[in-house]
């Protein structure tokens, strides 16, 4: 069977590089059950180490659009918040 895609090509040229080991029968663990394939899955879901991340980066980005602008009138305020502040 020859098709169009190429794919009698590629399963000849997988057959010429792995026809060694392409036949052999699939290893089963001795001594343990397989794994279910909900459990495999969930050992390459995404890693949870960043969770709460994105929360802290909206926090963070809340602080900083929090500008306050400094002017003369309000410099007396200014220096009042510093000075409570250390």
């Amino acid at each position: 069977m020859n098709t169009t895609d190429g794919s009698q090509n590629g399963m000849c040229e997988a057959r010429r590089r792995y026809g060694d080991i392409i036949d052999m029968p699939h290893h089963d663990p001795v001594g343990r059950q397989r794994m279910s394939v909900a459990m495999r899955a969930a050992q390459f879901a995404p890693f949870a180490a960043l969770t709460g991340h994105s929360e802290a980066i909206e926090e963070t980005r809340r602080h900083t659009e929090e500008k306050v602008e400094h002017s003369a009138d309000n410099a007396d305020d200014f220096y009042a918040d510093i000075e409570r502040d250390v």
